[in-house]
């Protein structure tokens, strides 16, 4: 925050409690005489003017344990003014914050569940995806932290990978998986019309569906097979079967993260895409990243098994 909104800040906030205090003061000269005694004439009584009913409104001055109390909470918010960060920039002598509350209470809780974790350190991401116990830990870490993007059944959706399919853009081995959640991915398909012109996308695009074995018009294919072999290949390799070091997805199966029609397909050539999986290693460390990962990967084996393999 610049010195100049802090400033602002803080004369603000003065500022309303010292008027909330000259308000009090000044409302509490103004001493109206006190209002009858139960049973006697109200006829001299000072009234606010307002009458409803035949009933008189008294214009009597607050009671004084009211006006002190409002005057306790008054000084109490000078204190806080001194004690915390409520004036700007002003740290208050203290030192508390909200950020440094919340890592200890966060250290606090990593402490108590922590044993809970470290217990399947040792154990190899194979040997955890035959782990209940790990497994239910596994499923839970990627509740709170993977199911946002990929869903809570893993099977993701148009731009986000579907974690269960066994089709991995950077390897699907337990240890590359591993590396995907800890540090993160940076995908990006560069835009080529530029290059290739406007022209020519279209058939570019034809080519890459008959990749797959989709059906497209043989002719219109044919004109884009060099143009993909010159531009397309150095990631995608010749046969379009991709490259898991480069993150180029494999163009020959049925899988596709932003659509296989022709019109995404298309955009993807004309425009590019780009991808960022964030690395999770400083956010939730490597005992639990393993547990996802064994969570994820154990999916994906029940998911072949009930497909009959893929």
């Amino acid at each position: 925050m610049s010195t100049g909104w802090s400033l602002y800040i803080a004369v603000v906030s003065i500022f309303n409690v010292v008027a909330c205090l000259w308000l009090l003061w000044w409302t509490a000269r103004q001493r109206a005489p006190a209002a009858p005694k139960s049973g006697a004439s109200s006829g001299d009584a000072p009234t606010t003017g307002h009458e409803w009913d035949g009933i008189q409104e008294f214009n009597t001055p607050l009671p004084k344990w009211w006006l002190n109390l409002f005057y306790l909470t008054i000084a109490f918010g000078f204190v806080y003014f001194a004690l915390y960060p409520a004036l700007g920039n002003y740290s208050g002598t203290t030192g508390w914050t909200s950020a440094q509350e919340h890592d200890q209470q966060a250290a606090q809780a990593d402490a108590l569940i922590q044993p809970l974790f470290r217990a399947f350190a040792d154990k190899p991401l194979e040997q955890l995806t035959q782990d209940a116990a790990a497994l239910r830990l596994g499923r839970s870490v990627f509740a709170n932290h993977c199911a946002t993007c990929h869903g809570s059944d893993a099977q993701g959706a148009k731009g986000f990978p579907n974690l269960i399919d066994g089709d991995w853009l950077w390897g699907g081995e337990p240890e590359q998986v591993l590396t995907s959640i800890l540090d993160g991915r940076n995908g990006a398909m560069p835009g080529l019309e530029a290059v290739i012109g406007a022209d020519k996308v279209p058939a570019v695009a034809v080519y890459v569906q008959s990749l797959a074995g989709n059906k497209a018009d043989p002719q219109l294919a044919a004109k884009g097979k060099p143009v993909f072999a010159t531009l397309c290949a150095a990631c995608h390799g010749v046969d379009g079967r991709g490259n898991p070091a480069l993150g180029a997805p494999n163009l020959t199966d049925h899988v596709w993260l932003h659509g296989g029609d022709f019109n995404s397909i298309a955009h993807s050539i004309r425009a590019g895409r780009s991808g960022q999986m964030p690395a999770h290693r400083e956010l939730i460390g490597v005992d639990r990243a393993r547990l996802a990962a064994a969570w994820i990967l154990s999916q994906q084996t029940a998911s072949a098994a009930g497909q009959g393999g893929r």
